[in-house]
């Protein structure tokens, strides 16, 4: 059995042509495509994966360990990391965005608050990378975490209008962005993951305290599936 990323894409592609066909295809395409947002928010879909991983990096050697790999790291590096996750349909943000934020987010939050939308997402996208733990790709507690920063996609999500763009880069960024870069060995990897894992609640938490508004109710293009939202959009 192999992980394949590509699944939420295609199972989105498949459930769409067979329920709603082309006008599902054309509000699918608008969301993925939705990039008139706020600059604002540009810096948050690409900075806060790498300032996760920088306050990480800092708490974890504050406690003694060495990070040999920090060294290594060049920015021509990232950014080539990076512009090819950007076209790999075999990689999580191109495989993923579309059909968990771009699918099955705003057919959640069409009758669910997005808090509750939230944690069900967070469950299925959890599981759907429990395969990832058995074949070594992911250590334990990044299941939790999956599941915390889930709730930072459907924030990220909502509060640009229903942007799986956003999401896709905020994907993106958190993947080239990983502890695992900085290069911490055994007993402080696992410590660096579980602060990573804190880092990550703690800035969910602060969406939830100081964005309250957020999670009462999703914007209309958020929510809207279907043939239906053509109308609702328009």
């Amino acid at each position: 059995m192999e992980f394949l990323p590509v699944g939420p894409l295609a199972a989105a592609i498949i459930v769409i042509a067979l329920a709603e066909g082309r006008a599902g295809f054309r509000t699918w395409g608008r969301r993925l495509l939705r990039w008139r947002v706020g600059w604002v928010w540009y810096a948050v879909a690409l900075l806060f994966p790498a300032a996760f991983v920088l306050i990480t990096g800092l708490i974890t050697m504050a406690l003694g360990a060495s990070a040999p790999g920090l060294g290594q790291l060049t920015w021509s590096g990232l950014l080539t990391v990076f512009a090819v996750r950007l076209v790999n349909p075999l990689d999580g943000p191109l495989g993923e965005e579309p059909g968990f934020r771009g699918y099955a987010l705003p057919l959640l939050q069409a009758a669910r608050p997005p808090l509750l939308s939230a944690a069900i997402l967070g469950v299925l996208v959890a599981l759907w990378h429990v395969p990832l733990v058995l074949f070594g790709g992911l250590s334990l507690i990044g299941l939790p975490t999956t599941f915390a920063i889930t709730f930072l996609y459907v924030w990220l999500f909502n509060r640009t209008g229903g942007s799986v763009l956003l999401t896709y880069l905020f994907h993106n960024s958190q993947g080239t962005f990983t502890v695992g870069s900085v290069g911490f060995a055994a007993a402080d990897a696992g410590r660096a993951e579980l602060i990573y894992f804190a880092v990550v609640v703690l800035a969910v938490l602060a969406t939830m305290t100081l964005d309250r508004r957020a999670w009462r109710k999703a914007p209309r293009p958020a929510t809207a599936v279907g043939r239906f939202s053509l109308r609702r959009e328009q």
